[in-house]
């Protein structure tokens, strides 16, 4: 039982950390395109709450001897696409705010898939899990004015 405890734990994790890997390498991704200061003052935020998120879950994977994991490079590579062809059509903020809004969506939608998929895992995995979902769904609403 604590075994499987234990990979819970470290899949939570790790999913965990390819999530914040994505939301960084997203936001920076279109940060040079954002015009409206207040946005860019948003997404920065929300960067660096990211990026700390990150730092926190490469020490619990260290503490479970396990490495980080990258998101997956179809994700990345439809992501890439996705941005790339709305922003070539429209340049605007509401179109950043919308393709925010949408990679947070789907973040949260996953978290919640893989915390009820690894419900073995440790308190403190869920706990940070939980986290990250905050953190997502707080930069989901601070993008509605933009819309």
């Amino acid at each position: 039982m604590e075994n499987m405890a234990s990979n819970d734990t470290i899949k939570l994790l790790k999913e965990c950390d390819s999530g914040t890997k994505m939301a960084v390498e997203s936001i920076n991704e279109i940060l040079d395109k954002v015009k409206a200061t207040e946005l860019r003052d948003v997404l920065n935020d929300s960067r660096m709450h990211h990026e700390k998120l990150g730092n926190e879950l490469h020490s619990l994977l260290l503490e479970h001897n396990s490495e980080e994991k990258d998101p997956a490079p179809m994700a990345k590579g439809m992501s890439w696409l996705k941005t790339n062809f709305k922003m070539a059509m429209d340049e605007s903020d509401a179109t950043i705010a919308d393709l925010i809004t949408d990679g947070c969506n789907m973040g949260v939608k996953s978290l919640h898939k893989y915390l009820n998929q690894y419900s073995g895992a440790d308190n403190s995995s869920k706990d940070i899990c939980n986290r990250l979902i905050s953190i997502e769904d707080k930069l989901c609403d601070d993008m509605q004015p933009y819309l």
